[in-house]
């Protein structure tokens, strides 16, 4: 694994288990439809916002105001070398199913100064920006975000100066390196240096591959993993061209109903099994091991394909 020679020397990294193991990513994007971003250029504490030493005040401020709109706080840095004075940056950014995202952007040098962001989480915001993409590269949470999410964070960076952060943890530690591009709500994971430039270019050209994918972030784990099983069926597609319009348990097993905009199949039923994994240890620092839920796609029928025709999962 890549790193240096402290990572190295490291006896378990989650992520090379998860790898050997083969986990499947579809179903394991966290939930979110608003992110609060926090330029952060110092160490971030494993906590993350909460364990920054801020004025109380603003901190409580800000945190209720998150909590009660549902945002996710982030601290965020440019990767690479970067300089330790200045103003920095805070963001809220919004998805909305139409795809006309919004964000509003401010400036902090004192503390007090993000109680903006206050404010911003009762306001619209600005559409027709460029997305943010963030690569968690929190190693104090786990060794895998900085091993794994730093290189892929500067081949990105380098290519996309303006549009690339690291950021303070996501979840989904053992598929490192993972990035997130908001405000779509796409999660990435398993990505490389190399990877990581296709899957962001085909991102932004408007097309979402099944490969890295691990689920959009205003749908459930069923229907994510429903998406990128179409996904993977019928080739990549934008953002909003899969809509899920119904969701129910038959027996033993999910049915998750999809429509396509065209060119896309206009009817498109995913059969999903699930089951819990084998107990391990789910990431380098857990305390014990653990299990989660897979999705396994079992039958996707559409309405293109010819009558009785069927591909399984």
């Amino acid at each position: 694994m890549p790193g240096s020679d402290a990572a190295a020397a490291r006896a378990f990294f989650c992520s090379d288990d998860a790898r050997v193991r083969g986990d499947s990513m579809a179903g394991t994007a966290s939930p979110g439809l608003v992110w609060v971003l926090i330029e952060h250029r110092g160490g971030w504490p494993p906590s993350g916002f909460d364990g920054l030493d801020l004025e109380s005040s603003t901190k409580a401020l800000v945190s209720s105001a998150a909590r009660a709109a549902g945002a996710r706080v982030l601290l965020v840095r440019r990767p690479g070398p970067r300089p330790r004075h200045g103003p920095k940056r805070w963001a809220v950014l919004r998805y909305q199913s139409s795809g006309a995202y919004q964000q509003l952007w401010g400036v902090w040098e004192r503390d007090e100064d993000l109680s903006g962001i206050v404010s911003a989480l009762a306001s619209p915001g600005e559409t027709g920006l460029p997305p943010v993409i963030l690569i968690c590269a929190h190693g104090r949470h786990d060794p895998c975000c900085a091993v794994r999410g730093r290189p892929v964070g500067r081949a990105l960076g380098e290519r996309w100066p303006e549009l690339v952060w690291e950021c303070s943890h996501v979840g989904g530690d053992r598929f490192a390196a993972n990035a997130v591009v908001v405000p779509d709500g796409v999660y990435y994971g398993g990505l490389d240096a190399g990877s990581s430039l296709t899957t962001i270019e085909a991102h932004l050209a408007g097309r979402v591959h099944a490969e890295y994918l691990r689920g959009y972030t205003d749908l459930s784990p069923l229907q994510q993993a429903a998406i990128a099983a179409v996904l993977a069926r019928f080739g990549p597609a934008g953002r909003h061209d899969y809509q899920v319009t119904e969701t129910v348990q038959e027996g033993g097993q999910w049915r998750v109903h999809v429509t396509g905009s065209p060119p896309h199949p206009a009817h498109i039923d995913v059969e999903l099994k699930t089951n819990r994994s084998a107990p391990c240890q789910l990431t380098c620092l857990a305390p014990s091991v653990g299990s989660v839920m897979i999705y396994q796609s079992a039958s996707i029928r559409s309405s293109v394909l010819q009558r009785g025709s069927e591909s399984s999962g």
